[in-house]
């Protein structure tokens, strides 16, 4: 078998992220006021209005005491409204608002920017490599995939 080259991924990962972060924050006015968690129920609502707590939850690889904190503050700001599912009476659904559309309208447009200055340089396929890479980085380290690539 042949030896693994080393990649210095965890110092790249997060030098990586603390870049992206300071550039956010410098550019504070081109970028949604929501977090990322906010946009992204905001995005998922955008083509799912009506869907079940835990099925944005899965969409945004959360637990469900966190979602549920999430669609509070949203409900909060007026982004969105819960209404109970008439099936069963334990769940919720969650619908965007007009308010809460335009939110996540806005947050698409802020991010356009960010994700063009990361994809800077790189053709479609080198990004699609990117883009698989992170997926499979979330699923080997999710609460669903540990262990499960490990012997």
């Amino acid at each position: 078998m042949k030896a693994q080259k080393k990649y210095r991924l965890v110092f790249l990962l997060n030098v990586a992220q603390r870049a992206v972060q300071r550039w956010k924050e410098t550019r504070g006015d081109a970028l949604p006021a929501l977090s990322a968690a906010q946009a992204g129920t905001m995005f998922f609502l955008s083509t799912n209005d009506g869907a079940l707590t835990g099925e944005v939850a899965q969409a945004l690889n959360i637990g469900a005491p966190a979602m549920s904190g999430l669609a509070a503050r949203l409900e909060k700001a007026g982004y969105l409204t819960r209404a109970q599912d008439p099936n069963d009476g334990r769940a919720f659904r969650l619908y965007q608002t007009e308010e809460g559309r335009l939110a996540g309208q806005r947050a698409k447009a802020g991010l356009g920017a960010l994700n063009a200055r990361l994809t800077q340089g790189f053709s479609d396929e080198e990004m699609a490599i990117v883009g698989r890479w992170l997926e499979s980085v979330v699923e080997n380290f999710s609460a669903e995939g540990t262990g499960k690539h490990e012997k």
